[in-house]
């Protein structure tokens, strides 16, 4: 009877190891992916800082592009103008 008892003990304590062994093994899994996903956050959160970068960039050209068709604008009324004016002074004078 002892030797069963032993056995059985000893079958116990090799599925509590088996069953440690798949814990632990989970636990690596799990911290392979926890790693992982920090990594792919780290790149996401990289890719979006150069995203903002040239984001601010192409405000600065917009900016600079509105002013400079403003200033078209502004000039193509004051031809117009100057021509209306030089055609009217031609008719009237």
């Amino acid at each position: 009877m002892p030797a069963t008892t032993q056995n059985q003990r000893l079958d116990r304590i090799e599925e509590k190891i088996d069953k440690l062994a798949e814990a632990m093994v989970s636990l690596a899994r799990a911290e392979e992916k926890i790693g992982s996903l920090q990594q792919d956050h780290q790149q996401t959160f990289d890719r979006m800082n150069r995203f903002s970068v040239k984001l601010d960039e192409i405000e600065k050209k917009v900016d600079s592009n509105a002013k400079t068709v403003d200033f078209i604008h502004k000039l193509f009324w004051v031809c117009i103008v100057a021509i209306v004016t030089g055609i009217a002074s031609q008719i009237w004078m």
